[in-house]
């Protein structure tokens, strides 16, 4: 198995944030990883994009991802505004945080797999706040099998620990279960 992924958020959003805990994640399992996020003089709000490999081989590219498996869209308000599925391989899909269906999706996407989850709505009603990052990996993992729901959720927690309260790692985590049941 060897995956490209390519993350489109906003600066702040969580994208550098998920993309390190899905590596950790899949290094856990036992698999080669490169993560990492494409910075530049972005601010608070400003488009910006991550880049993951994993592979059960070694990884001998070390450049951003141009032709990924999956794109995972965490701002909805980027489409349209930035190419999000340019390289997309054929046989790839798209998933995005998005309150409606996949068809919703279809016609301004064109013929191109498409999951959607309403992060979003998940993440105010676990957390009160709209950081919809957790809630994507839940779904990611749902549509894509990468990693185990099991060790993402240890890495998830893992990562939070000493850093949030228990009560703020119970809510990320029961943000990546409801979007893990939720997605479309």
């Amino acid at each position: 198995m060897k995956k490209e992924i390519r993350w489109h958020g906003r600066g702040g959003q969580g994208v550098v944030t998920a993309n390190e805990i899905l590596a950790e994640a899949a290094i856990k399992e036992g698999m080669y990883v490169k993560a990492f996020p494409e910075f530049g003089p972005e601010r608070m709000g400003a488009p910006i994009r991550a880049f993951t490999r994993i592979s059960e081989d070694p990884i001998r590219v070390h450049s951003q991802v141009y032709e990924p498996d999956i794109v995972v869209v965490i701002d909805p308000t980027l489409i349209g505004k930035v190419n999000v599925l340019d390289g997309l391989k054929e046989d790839g899909f798209i998933l995005i945080d998005y309150p409606g269906s996949p068809k919703d999706l279809q016609e301004e996407l064109g013929d191109v797999e498409v999951h959607t989850v309403n992060a979003t709505k998940i993440s105010i009603e676990e957390m009160g706040k709209p950081m919809v990052n957790t809630a994507m990996l839940g779904a990611l993992i749902k549509v894509s099998k990468l990693v185990s729901y099991d060790t993402l959720a240890d890495c998830l927690t893992d990562k939070f620990t000493g850093k949030l309260s228990d009560k703020l790692i119970v809510k990320n985590i029961s943000c990546l279960k409801r979007a893990f049941d939720e997605v479309q």
